[in-house]
């Protein structure tokens, strides 16, 4: 059960792969927009997503995961489908808002639905999994859109991928209402988490968590994912093709390596995995300027593989830690909130980060890359100097409710 549940989640990231390097090409090069606005309209797809995650938490300390999730995944498949018919930036802006609210609620959703199948022994190989689904599907997304683009990057070849990526959406809510039980966790109760988010906020190491991995997925996520397609076609010897199979360099390595990377670091301290997972990302920020002086495409691009794999290795040690060392900190009858803040930090870093690197590409194309460094680096820093107040073990109290003979044993 929780391998079909992935294997829907493998190929609704598929066709967000489809779009996801390109989206800033297609809204400036193809519409006609300016970076700065595409950048927004992308800030604005994530931004809806954030407004709605603290909610969505709140509605899964109350009712069942499953009729949530599925709402969500298809307000995701109306959204990018109606980019792909976008004329003039209020409409993309209007698209945006609808598929980024599906997007939000689906990530706190899909994971919370995941924890009520498993036990919290298995969450780090839960995510490790999660994160190696995603990532085939994104690596797979990725390569098979740039060689389209590369044949024809037209109107047409955009539309084409905006729409299967929705309805591949579609697909995993049909795979969510054919194989999820309709379970209720333990905590999904009326009086369930009356202290609300009041609660979650007097965590102050939750709280250090939190911020410190919204901003890591701004500097390390975010900009890879978002500013280095339209940095490269525009400041260096590098085209659509090249750039789809660096995404494929980068998730496949996560896809085969987040596996054995998470069974590595797991006896490690937090706090050292989290400095590690900065320090690598730091590493290939700074790896990205040197491309702009390479004349040779095949050299540029052989560069830019090498930033892709160190990226992909940054964001295996980073998974280890960030979901499960969230997650262990929060008592049963408030996992929805503590969920939604954990993805509250994803869409949000993935709103911000566009939002900000499509203004800084536009001021200083190369301080977005030193800048996200030195930040990447400083929170590394920080890590070493604060372990101790990571726990390294789920606190007393903060076991899954997956009962006996749920799907926890497919998992395993």
């Amino acid at each position: 059960m929780v391998l079909l549940l992935q294997a829907g989640n493998a190929f609704s990231w598929f066709g967000y792969g489809l779009i996801l390097p390109f989206e800033i090409i297609y809204l400036h090069q193809v519409r006609g927009f300016s970076t700065a606005t595409a950048g927004l309209v992308l800030g604005a797809t994530l931004g809806s997503g954030t407004i709605v995650t603290l909610p969505s938490g709140v509605l899964l300390d109350r009712f069942r995961a499953k009729p949530i999730l599925i709402a969500a995944v298809l307000a995701s498949a109306v959204g990018y489908a109606g980019l792909a018919f976008v004329t003039l930036p209020w409409q993309a802006f209007a698209w945006a808002v609808v598929g980024g609210a599906g997007v939000g609620v689906t990530r706190t959703a899909n994971q919370t639905l995941l924890i009520t199948l498993i036990t919290s022994e298995q969450r780090v190989a839960s995510f490790a999994l999660g994160r190696a689904a995603q990532n085939l599907g994104l690596g797979l997304g990725a390569a098979v859109a740039g060689f389209v683009l590369t044949a024809a990057q037209d109107l047409r070849s955009f539309q084409g991928l905006y729409l299967f990526d929705a309805i591949t959406y579609v697909v995993l809510a049909v795979v969510v209402l054919a194989v999820v039980p309709n379970l209720r966790a333990a905590w999904t109760q009326p009086d369930a988490g009356r202290e609300g988010f009041r609660a979650v906020l007097r965590d102050r190491r939750f709280l250090l968590l939190a911020t410190v991995n919204l901003i890591l997925l701004v500097v390390g996520y975010a900009l890879f994912a978002n500013i280095l397609a339209p940095f490269v076609t525009t400041h260096a010897h590098v085209g659509p093709a090249a750039i789809g199979i660096m995404f494929v360099v980068n998730t496949f390595f996560v896809a085969v390596a987040q596996v054995p990377i998470a069974r590595l670091f797991e006896p490690f301290r937090r706090a050292w995995t989290f400095a590690a997972a900065s320090g690598l990302f730091a590493v290939a920020l700074l790896g990205v300027l040197p491309v702009t002086l390479i004349r040779s495409e095949v050299a540029a691009t052989a560069l830019l593989f090498g930033v892709a794999t160190v990226f992909a290795i940054g964001e295996c040690v980073h998974s280890v830690v960030h979901g499960p060392a969230i997650i262990d900190l929060a008592p049963p009858h408030l996992m929805g909130r503590y969920t939604s803040v954990l993805a509250l930090t994803v869409t949000g870093g993935f709103a911000i980060g566009p939002a900000i690197g499509g203004a800084v590409l536009a001021y200083s194309p190369d301080a977005v890359w030193w800048g996200g460094a030195l930040v990447a680096g400083a929170i590394g820093a920080g890590f070493l100097l604060v372990g101790d107040r990571i726990p390294d073990k789920p606190l007393a109290g903060t076991r899954s409710t997956a009962a006996p003979g749920d799907a926890v044993q497919e998992l395993a």
